[in-house]
Order: C-alpha cells, then structure tokens, then sequence
C-alpha cells in the first residue's frame, strides 16, 4: 500500500505560483535592457551617420544625455509595444536620466569621464530596478 505525503502533494505548485511573478519581473527587466541596447545601436548609429554626435572625452555629460535618450527612446517603444501605460513607461525613461546628477562632478574634475559613464550606467541600472519594483504589479502580468 502506497502512501502520499499530503504537504508535499499540497505543497508543490505553492512556490512555483510564487516564483512566477518574480520570473516574468526578471524577463521584463532583461526586455527592457535589451531594448536600451537596440536603441542605443541604432538611434547613435544613425545620429553617427548624420554627424549629430558629441565626443565623449570633451563632453562627457553631453555624450551620456544623448546616449541616455537613445537607449530610452528604444525602451519607451518596446514598453508601449507591449501595452505598458504612459505613466510607467515615462517614469522607466526618467531613470535613464538619474545619473545627470553625477555631471557636476565631471565638471569640478572630482570624477572622471569614464569614472562618471561607470557610474552613470550603475545608477541607471539600479534606477530602473527601483521603477520596476515600485510598480511591480503592472509587470509582472
């Protein structure tokens, strides 16, 4: 005669349900980054083609501001590809720009131009990571 654990059967789908969320937040995020990257392709390539770029090592600020827009401008898409509100898909976009605050500190030559663009894109990263957790509800469907 066989028996079964009743927790074990019961237990089971309990935390595969509950990894759920947290799997489809994961893929957003990794949607997202992957549309910055398109974005950022193609949008500075074509701003490369036309000869509307900034050099980085004499205007590092400058440089991340476009480069910013163009990975945003590549996400803002995707989001509303995907059916994601104005709301939440402009408040994503507003995290690529967090990192503006640390220009100042190019300018007083506290950081570098390459310390900065390090640290810009950390923020960044961690900005939208906050966005995502903030509305979690409305990406996790």
């Amino acid at each position: 005669m066989a028996t079964t654990s009743p927790t074990l059967d019961q237990g089971s789908p309990a935390p595969a349900r509950a990894r759920a969320p947290w799997r489809r937040l994961t893929l957003h995020y990794v949607e997202m980054v992957l549309a910055m990257f398109a974005g950022m392709l193609v949008l500075g390539g074509l701003r490369a083609l036309l000869g509307l770029t900034v050099a980085f090592d004499a205007h590092p600020g400058a440089h991340y501001l476009l480069m910013a827009t163009d990975m945003a401008i590549g996400m803002a898409a995707w989001m509303r590809l995907r059916r994601h509100g104005w709301a939440c898909t402009l408040e994503m976009c507003a995290a690529m720009y967090v990192p503006a605050v640390l220009v100042p500190l190019v300018w007083a030559d506290v950081m570098s131009g390459m310390a900065f663009m390090t640290a810009a894109h950390v923020l960044m990263m961690v900005a939208m990571l906050a966005v995502l957790l903030r509305r979690r509800r409305e990406y996790h469907h």
